[in-house]
């Protein structure tokens, strides 16, 4: 299995398969690298394609700089120097599309284009921001980590998806059989990550973001809804949304040709080359 030295000398753990432009995703809350199996198997004929466990999820231990947004940030860009990665794809999910946008700072020459997977700058609403989630709503789901971080999980996975989304594409059990294999976190892990995403506000960063962003969300999202996506795409200079009716908090699980071949038509736009 490959391992790499991440920040503060942790090893932690990645998947790697195909050849050609590095497409890097990194997931979500509480999950791994596990969510992007179609992804693993489906683009690796025309990139090579990279996902990491974030700390303390999947296959990596939290080691000891714990799971704020910064750590996060500089795992992935300790996976960049360690894979001598340029030229590259950064896709973040929900969580992970924070991340991205923090680390893309440190990643100067090594990323040509970024991927915002229904994702937000901000989890929380506000006085200034309307399009995320009521801060009553996060203080209920750490309780109810708190209390059973299994149903608590379960009950997250189940609210990903618009009712009827799954039945509707067809691919129910192969979509639950993937979730399945995503290990559970640490609760201590699973706090502070939640902490993390509530706390961080990405807002300020996007005007700076200087590379092609493409940025997807479901239409029906319900954690990290489609307007947040819209408001980063409209203050990232170059940019575009692509908005999957229908969906909710991960198309590309439920419509995984459609935003594969999304993905695939952006990566070759910034590589520059016909994979």
């Amino acid at each position: 299995m490959p391992w790499y030295e991440a920040s503060c000398g942790d090893r932690l753990w990645y998947r790697e398969q195909g050849k050609g432009p590095a497409l890097v995703l990194v997931h979500g809350w509480c999950m791994s690298s596990e969510v992007w199996r179609f992804q693993l198997d489906r683009l690796s004929a025309g990139f090579r394609v990279i996902a990491p466990d974030l700390r303390g999820h999947g296959d990596s231990p939290l080691g000891s700089c714990g799971c704020g947004i910064e750590t996060f940030t500089a795992d992935i860009a300790a996976l960049f120097l360690h894979l001598d990665l340029a030229g590259a794809i950064l896709a973040g999910w929900s969580l992970g599309s924070q991340v991205a946008i923090n680390a893309l700072p440190l990643l100067e020459g090594r990323v040509n284009g970024l991927a915002l997977i229904c994702g937000t700058p901000r989890f929380t609403s506000g006085a200034d921001f309307s399009h995320g989630l009521a801060r009553v709503e996060a203080d209920g789901m750490a309780l109810k980590v708190r209390r059973n971080l299994k149903r608590a999980l379960e009950g997250f996975v189940d609210r990903m998806f618009v009712p009827g989304e799954l039945a509707r594409q067809g691919r129910e059990d192969e979509i639950r059989t993937l979730l399945a294999a995503v290990p559970v976190p640490d609760t201590d892990v699973a706090i502070q990550s939640l902490a993390s995403l509530v706390q961080t506000d990405v807002r300020e960063r996007l005007p700076a973001v200087n590379r092609p962003t493409l940025v997807i969300s479901g239409e029906r999202d319900p954690i990290c809804p489609s307007p947040a996506s819209s408001y980063m795409a409209e203050r990232i200079p170059d940019s575009r949304h692509v908005v999957y009716a229908g969906c909710g908090h991960a198309p590309f699980l439920t419509l995984c040709e459609e935003v594969n071949a999304c993905l695939a038509e952006f990566g070759r736009e910034v590589a520059g080359t016909n994979v």
